[in-house]
């Protein structure tokens, strides 16, 4: 398959190869910084979300912004992607009795996700977009809805 090939099967709104690559590059060097216990990104509180993927079965980890829930619990926002859902979102869904995540500088804690909806999401979502206004800026720009999750220790 030649690489015009490849990149008409690409669905719009979805990264390239290059995208793709940049980002796992991004994402372990970020990953190696919380893990030395450097917990923020950009002016945001960063974590490493640990998921197995949906359709290899292999360990994934990425690393998210995440917005405190209380005294033991964590939101994400399921921004990026382009116009789907990031795949740690379809991978964290497909298998969320393997999830975990890592704070900076500590071991994995195994979570329970939970998508949020309605009223439940809305108060959330206010929350998170006054503590950080440009995820709210980017929503507006974005024709899907980002999912809000709330993970909770298992």
């Amino acid at each position: 398959m030649t690489r015009n090939q490849q990149a008409a099967k690409r669905e719009p709104g979805t990264p390239g190869a290059f995208s793709r690559w940049m980002q796992q590059k991004m994402n372990a060097r970020l990953s190696r910084k919380i893990r030395r216990g450097q917990g923020t990104f950009m002016d945001m509180d960063v974590l490493i979300l640990n998921t197995v993927g949906r359709r290899s079965g292999q360990p994934r980890e990425t690393p998210v912004a995440w917005f405190a829930d209380g005294a033991d619990a964590w939101l994400l926002v399921a921004s990026g992607g382009g116009s789907q859902h990031p795949d740690w979102h379809a991978n964290l869904m497909a298998h969320p009795d393997r999830a975990s995540i890592e704070l900076p500088g500590r071991d994995a804690v195994p979570v329970t996700p939970h998508r949020l909806a309605g009223a439940e999401r809305e108060r959330a979502w206010e929350r998170i977009a006054a503590a950080q206004p440009r995820i709210a800026k980017y929503q507006s720009k974005s024709e899907r809805e980002y999912p809000v999750i709330r993970l909770t220790p298992r």
